[in-house]
């Protein structure tokens, strides 16, 4: 039997480093576009993001702190998730700079915003798919115990969709050839999608 180490995250882990962020991993990265109330475009990325509904589709994203994207959001009601891919892996690095508010992420690290079809905010041109999104829920979070925390996830229903078309085989999004990255390990520790495999559900 092997031998595991235990701990209560309340008690402490005992470890040179806190293991939680590289246990649940590898985990989609959200590179969250918004706009504020004036038109102000903000683009950063969020570690803990994923997909919570399909019919209709959903997205949600949790932020430490109500920063500039939740605040935009709240106001507008409206966000952007762009795939992050190995090529742009070092602009979604550069766009998670705490700048000055109402600077433009998008100028910092040399991208280029595209229009979107139906929400205000632009997408990232360089990433091969984007989904509009319009805001659902943002809700702050809390502990077990009642104690209300400086977190707050939001959930937005997904209205539109990009897809880049060089990545659309027979009608199929063929994800691993845009080699996309997720949130691994701690601080600086990415994953890259390289290989897959199917499994059908048992009947």
């Amino acid at each position: 039997m092997a031998d595991f180490h235990f701990y209560e995250p309340s008690k402490g882990h005992q470890l040179a480093h806190d293991p939680f962020k590289a246990i649940v991993a590898p985990r989609p990265i959200g590179w969250i576009s918004s706009c504020d109330a004036a038109g102000r475009v903000n683009l950063a990325p969020y570690s803990f993001f994923n997909a919570v509904n399909d019919r209709p589709p959903m997205v949600m994203f949790s932020s430490g702190g109500f920063k500039d994207t939740v605040a935009n959001i709240q106001a507008t009601g409206e966000f952007v998730c762009n795939l992050v891919t190995r090529a742009l892996a070092e602009k979604m690095n550069q766009t998670s700079a705490a700048l000055p508010r109402g600077s433009s992420e998008f100028e910092f690290a040399g991208l280029e915003p595209a229009p979107s079809r139906i929400v205000r905010p632009p997408r990232v041109a360089e990433a091969p798919a984007a989904l509009e999104c319009r805001l659902v829920e943002i809700v702050r979070l809390h502990d077990v115990d009642g104690v209300t925390l400086d977190h707050y996830l939001t959930i937005g229903q997904v209205v539109g969709v990009h897809i880049d078309r060089a990545y659309l085989k027979d009608g199929i999004f063929d994800l691993l050839a845009t080699r996309p990255i997720q949130r691994a390990g701690y601080t600086a520790d990415y994953t890259e999608a390289t290989t897959g495999f199917q499994m059908p559900r048992p009947k």
